[in-house]
This record gives C-alpha cells, structure tokens and sequence, in this order.
C-alpha cells in the first residue's frame, strides 16, 4: 500500500470547514498547527502596526488514491481555485511507522469498495 501526506494550509476562518471536509472525503485524523504566512502582496498596516492573518494546518496520512480524492474535496468545497485563502498539496511517503492498524483496516475497505 502506498501512502502520501495531505497538507492543506488554510486561513483560519477555514479550519473547521477544512476538518469536517477531509474527514468525510475519508481521512480517519488530522493533525493541526497554527501558521503565519508571509505572502506576495504586502499587509495592511495601521498606526504602524502589521496585520498578519493566522492559518491553519491541516496534515493526513492517506492511501495514495484516497490523498487525491480528500485534497479535491477541499479544493472544490472550499472554492481554493477562486479564492486565495488557502493551498493544498500531497507529498508522496516513503516510510511509516506507527500508523494504527485501524486506519490501515479503513484504507483496505475503501480500496475493495472501488475495486
């Protein structure tokens, strides 16, 4: 079985959305971390002060197919394509160790299901 690492960062309005969205598209967890991003565009200011928005990200360990389905669902649910407030990648995984047996069980099912 080949796995990849899901990473969405999103804005932090988004997370809870970002959540529920990975988790019925099949991802069994997620990991969390809270970002600041420094982007392209320069930030607004206000009496001298830089207003910087937070983000989140979100991080799944996934069956190779199903990375591809969780990270079209949040581009779609969450319209990633229209609006800049948010990037979501993959990263193909070598190595693993650790990951329960339950989520393996998970990914088994959902491939015999397609097959």
């Amino acid at each position: 079985m080949k796995f990849a690492v899901l990473v969405a960062i999103l804005a932090d309005d988004l997370e809870e959305k970002g959540i529920d969205i990975a988790k019925k598209a099949g991802a069994g967890g997620v990991t969390l971390l809270d970002a600041r991003g420094i982007g392209a565009k320069e930030k607004k200011t206000f009496f001298g002060l830089t207003y910087e928005g937070s983000q989140s990200v979100l991080i799944c360990v996934l069956e190779k197919k199903l990375s591809l389905s969780v990270m079209k669902a949040l581009t779609v649910e969450l319209e990633l394509a229209k609006h800049s407030k948010g990037v979501v990648f993959t990263v193909p995984l070598d190595h693993i160790a650790g990951i329960d047996t339950r989520q393996l069980e998970s990914f088994e099912e959902r491939i015999k299901d397609e097959l």
